[in-house]
């Protein structure tokens, strides 16, 4: 760490000096313009750059399945804007798990193809999107999710069933989108200012999207589940139908903490969602109890949903945690 005082110039400029190690190693010599990102009591200082599209490198040639789909995703996720893979040669299998990988993703596209290489590129601006807007939509796909494998559970309707494991993609090309725009502004302040929300919030909102991508996994898992069972009958189904409406309850109320301005009402929002999660055992002791005089096999299966809904109670929680965390006073 170095320090610097301030001097008055002219009677009324404010001036300091910058460190000169610095300013050679980012190319800062006379003449050249910096940016200034005022953040609270903090004021972020970079050498004023051009915007340009990112372009990154790939060597794929020992990537293949699912570990090149993962690669092209964690380019994505870096911050990436054209990403070229390249190989002696991309064979069959590699151009398949490259388009899988695109189609995982929101905006991005093949833009060439040669026997050694293939170039995808994002399509969007990223100045364009909106963590909150992809949070939210987050929060409504999840959740609609979670009900619906509960329906097609109890109701053994294998269609809605399979609905929700598709859906599980659509939040997964979001939670991608959130952990892209997260990881930009963790490297530069203009993109926290163009985004418009700071970088604390920013990480609030990409831990509690992390929670939310994990909720519509159990729905997905949930919906796997229901597909090899046969309906239950209207005891356990209301018992089923109970333990989700208040595990999806913690869930509202914790979101609606999170987006919520005023920091009072938040908490109040954030600690009523903590409590009702104690409320969850009482269900899930009354399922087991149900589930000792079924089928043992039936039991089993059943058993891992009352889990999956538990879970989903507790990553609401999480994000309940998030909340608070918020909407504390800042030191």
């Amino acid at each position: 760490m170095e320090t610097r005082k301030v001097q008055v110039t002219g009677g009324s400029t404010f001036t300091v000096s910058l460190p000169k190690d610095w300013a050679t190693e980012n190319g800062v010599s006379a003449g050249t313009t910096v940016e200034f990102y005022p953040e609270d009591d903090s004021l972020l200082l970079t050498p004023k750059s051009e915007t340009e599209r990112t372009r990154g490198a790939l060597d794929v040639t020992n990537l293949e399945g699912e570990q090149l789909t993962r690669a092209v995703m964690t380019m994505y996720v870096s911050g990436f804007d054209i990403i070229e893979l390249e190989a002696n040669r991309i064979t069959t299998d590699q151009r398949r798990a490259i388009r899988e990988a695109t189609q995982g993703l929101v905006g991005v596209e093949v833009l060439e193809e040669t026997g050694d290489s293939v170039v995808i590129q994002d399509l969007l601006d990223s100045s364009e999107l909106s963590i909150t807007n992809a949070v939210t939509r987050m929060r409504l796909i999840a959740q609609s999710m979670l009900e619906d494998a509960v329906t097609a559970l109890v109701e053994n309707d294998t269609d809605v069933a399979r609905d929700v494991v598709e859906r599980d993609e659509d939040v997964d090309r979001l939670w991608f989108v959130v952990s892209r725009i997260f990881r930009s502004t963790l490297r530069s302040p203009r993109a926290a200012e163009e985004l418009g929300v700071s970088r604390e919030d920013c990480f609030d909102y990409h831990s509690s999207a992390r929670q939310l991508e994990r909720i519509a996994d159990h729905a997905a898992k949930i919906g796997n589940l229901a597909l090899d069972l046969e309906g239950m009958d209207d005891e356990l189904a209301g018992a089923f139908d109970d333990l989700h409406e208040d595990a999806s309850n913690v869930v509202d109320l914790a979101m609606d903490a999170l987006f919520e301005a005023d920091a009072d009402e938040a908490t109040r929002l954030a600690n009523q969602a903590r409590k009702d999660i104690l409320g969850i055992d009482e269900h899930t002791r009354r399922i087991d109890e149900l589930l000792r005089e079924r089928d043992p096999q039936v039991a089993q299966s059943l058993g891992l949903v009352v889990d999956s809904l538990s879970r989903s109670a507790d990553y609401g929680g999480n994000i309940a945690e998030t909340a608070l965390q918020k909407a504390a006073p800042s030191p």
